[in-house]
Parts: structure tokens; sequence; C-alpha cells
């Protein structure tokens, strides 16, 4: 049976699957990224697993993966194949795509962004599935952006696009780390939410999941917590309905896992900002954290039907 290799790389942990030209996931398996290691442990733990994974494809059905497809956070050259820059793992200009191709037998491999590879999943076969124009906003660590047109990812003339957690929605907030202050992410994020509630209810341990919790149960710290999260988000969000006017808003990460407790106010409070926009349809993210697993899988498979077609 045909099949690539899809793998998903985060800061603490790998997510891969074996996938079937239909988009059927024929095998999965997780294991620890590894990163105190280091940057060169790091990259060789991703080739070891991709080996072993095409291992199990050849001895399951009689023939290894023809393609695979990688999502690494940070800066990503898709182009030249070669992760530029990634913090939490340590590693600056890995020509993964060429290490890829070279270890698995010379089959060939494509290279995405974790962000923009699980926004082209979610919007092929999740969430955006049959939107022409989508957003795809994960609400983690830090915020990103996925721009969706009609099927393919907008990378940006120099692969940052997208990158919507550096938009400044309170000029006299907190300090970023990219040098700003004010940014989405240091406002609207699920550590943002995190750092917040833990000292509003004084409990260093608390975290964001804490805190819905504790909005959901009335609790007038969380709700203030909360209502000041949300109020910049949509103003993050509002900036790039202006700029972007997508059909479908998608939010997913960890703080979408609150459900109704975020999107209820959120839809209200993006309602409340739009003036001649248009109000997009704003929905969870459908895929979980498998949506850069699979959108991997859809990079490799894109790349056969590009080879084929050229």
């Amino acid at each position: 049976m045909r099949h690539v290799i899809a793998l998903d790389v985060g800061g603490t942990g790998m997510k891969a699957a074996l996938v079937g030209e239909d988009g059927t996931l024929l095998h999965e398996a997780r294991r620890a990224t590894g990163r105190e290691r280091g940057p060169e442990a790091v990259v060789d733990g991703i080739l070891d697993f991709a080996a072993e994974l095409y291992a199990h494809g050849a001895e399951r059905f009689g023939a290894g993966a023809v393609a695979a497809g990688v999502a690494v956070p940070g800066i990503v050259d898709a182009d030249r194949g070669i992760a530029v820059y990634a913090a939490n793992l340590g590693w600056r200009d890995v020509p993964l795509r060429a290490l890829l191709g070279e270890r698995l037998g010379g089959i060939p491999a494509a290279l995405g962004h974790d962000v923009r590879t699980g926004g082209l999943a979610e919007g092929r076969i999740g969430a955006g599935r049959g939107a022409d124009r989508f957003l795809f906003v994960p609400l983690g660590t830090g915020i990103a952006g996925a721009i969706g047109i009609a099927g393919t990812i907008e990378a940006g003339a120099h692969g940052y696009a997208g990158e919507i957690g550096h938009v400044v929605v309170r000029p006299d907030g907190p300090a970023c780390g990219c040098g700003q202050r004010g940014c989405l992410e240091t406002l609207a994020s699920a550590s943002a939410v995190s750092r917040a509630w833990a000292q509003a209810s004084g409990d260093p341990d608390a975290d964001a999941a804490d805190c819905a919790k504790a909005v959901a149960s009335g609790d007038p710290a969380a709700l203030r917590v909360w209502r000041d999260a949300v109020d910049a988000l949509a103003a993050g969000l509002v900036t790039a309905l202006t700029l972007l006017d997508p059909r479908t808003l998608i939010i997913g990460g960890g703080l979408a896992e609150a459900g109704e407790t975020l999107f209820t106010p959120l839809r209200a409070a993006v309602e409340e900002r739009v003036t001649f926009q248009k109000l997009p349809h704003i929905v969870p993210a459908a895929l979980g954290d498998t949506a850069g697993c699979l959108g991997a899988g859809l990079l490799a498979w894109d790349l056969l039907s590009t080879e084929v077609t050229a």
C-alpha cells in the first residue's frame, strides 16, 4: 500500500504517522523530542524516528514510504528545506529536508512550519473544510496563524506570514521576546492567561485550564483575567479580519479546549468591534493535536503530485 511518513516535531514531543493516499492513518507513534540533549541530538532523533517509520512501513506493507513530510517549529525556509531557527529546540540552519532524504534512501521530503502545516490540515480536512479563505489561530504557549487561500497556506515573501501573535494590541503592555511591548501573545496566549491567573489566584501552579474552570464557576477574579485576555484576542483578530477578510476563523490550541467558555465571549467581543468588516464564522479547530502530523502527510502527498505534474 502506498503511503508517506508524516512527522510533527514539537518542543517536548514528536507525533508521527504513516498516511495512505486517501488520508487514512495506517500507523501512529509518539516519542519525546529530547531537547535537553541538545540540538544535534534532536536532529538525530528526528532522523532515527523517520527511519524506524520507513522500516515499519516496508515490513508491514511490502514497500517503504514514497515520500516524507515534516513540520517543525520556529523559522522555516520551506522552499530550501531548511529549519532556520527554533528557540525551544536550539537549532540554526539545519538542512532537514536534505538530511531526511539521505537517511530515507533518497525519497522526496517536504519541510513545513508547524502552525502553517496544522492550518493546512484544518483547512482541507478539518474545521475549515469547504472554506475558500480561512485563518487558523492556535492559542498555545504563543500565538501564531496560518492564512488559508484556496486549499493552500500563504507563507509570505520571506516565510513569516501569519505571525498574528506579534500584532501590538496594547502599546503599553508587557514586554515581548520579539522586542516590542503589548504583543497579542503576551496577553491572550495560554501561557499569558496562566501567568495572569497564577498571580490573581495566589497559586503559582495555577494555569489557563484552572482559570477557565474558575470562570465557569463565576469566580470574579477569574472573570477579570479571562475578560482581559478575550478583549486583547478580539482586538488582534479584528486587525487580522480587516487585512485578510477570511470566511472562517478557526481557533485552536490549548486555550480553545475551554469550549464555549472561550467562544461565547470571543464571538461577542469580535462582533462588537467590527464596523464595515464581514463577520466570519468563528469555530473551534477540529483536529486537535493531530493537525500538524496530518498536515505533514498532506505536504508529502502534495510533493508527489507536484512532481507528477511537473
